[in-house]
């Protein structure tokens, strides 16, 4: 993955869609077709912005104790047990408490809200 350069960042506030931007880039010139930063980390609390070319999965994986995903461009598809879940730009996504993926549908960037014991 690219480093970060901070761009979207002014007097403590975030741009998400220049970040968003910014991500789907080096996603695109990255040889896995993904991209993500950490850009807010206040224990237990932690936002972190992730890009994927289309096609472009994250393999199953635990959810922490609570999260929540926010499209911020693009589609994406949550898998689980439970069941799948297709999201849309503009989607907040309370993660299901059981292990998931997701895939991105088309080029998609998400914000991925975590807190964790």
């Amino acid at each position: 993955m690219r480093t970060f350069r901070q761009r979207g960042k002014v007097d403590g506030m975030y741009d998400l869609n220049a970040i968003a931007e910014e991500h789907l880039v080096n996603a695109h010139a990255d040889e896995h077709g993904r991209s993500a930063n950490l850009i807010l980390r206040d224990p237990p609390l932690r936002q972190s912005v992730i890009a994927l070319t289309a096609g472009t999965s994250l393999d199953e994986h635990n959810t922490p104790p609570a999260a929540s995903l926010q499209v911020l461009r693009g589609v994406v598809r949550v898998t689980a047990q439970s069941g799948d879940t297709e999201l849309s730009m503009g989607s907040l996504y309370l993660l299901p408490p059981e292990r998931h993926g997701v895939t991105a549908v088309t080029d998609a960037a998400v914000l991925l809200t975590a807190v964790n014991d």
